[in-house]
């Protein structure tokens, strides 16, 4: 037997069958960072493509609430929270997402990709002025699962 949930006994891969599990209220944080020079940092406001932050921002929380459509075993998942923090640091930015749903599965997989398209994001609008920057650390910090 298979300890992957999205892989069957003789190793087809498979959407898993959540509907005869109950409703849970679940909640998953993840967070990220992207490094960058300082002098970039400093100017993530006033980009030549405009407010990196708030872009990210806005990027992250559109992209958790289309995780199924880039996941392929993902659920769609009514989300009834997607909240997506950018902290400018000394060398880059850190990226803080959580997610909740009251739902039959997590949401962990939209937290993650929350952080990694505001991370994206905030790359795509400062690379014309640093061309090192670095995506890292990209990660789950916590996930709670409560009865409904």
């Amino acid at each position: 037997m298979s300890e992957l949930s999205h892989v069957d006994e003789s190793g087809v891969v498979r959407m898993v069958d959540v509907g005869g599990k109950p409703l849970s209220h679940r909640r998953a944080v993840a967070t990220g960072r992207v490094r960058m020079a300082a002098a970039t940092a400093r100017r993530l406001r006033e980009l030549p493509k405009g407010d990196a932050l708030a872009t990210a921002q806005l990027a992250g929380i559109m992209a958790a609430k289309r995780t199924s459509e880039l996941i392929p075993l993902c659920h769609p998942l009514p989300l009834t929270l997607v909240d997506v923090q950018l902290e400018v640091e000394e060398d880059g930015v850190s990226i803080v997402a959580s997610a909740e749903t009251t739902a039959q599965t997590g949401v962990e997989m939209e937290a993650l990709v929350a952080v990694t398209i505001a991370g994206l994001t905030v790359y795509d609008m400062a690379k014309a002025v640093d061309k090192a920057m670095r995506i890292e650390d990209v990660h789950l910090v916590e996930k709670t699962k409560e009865r409904a």
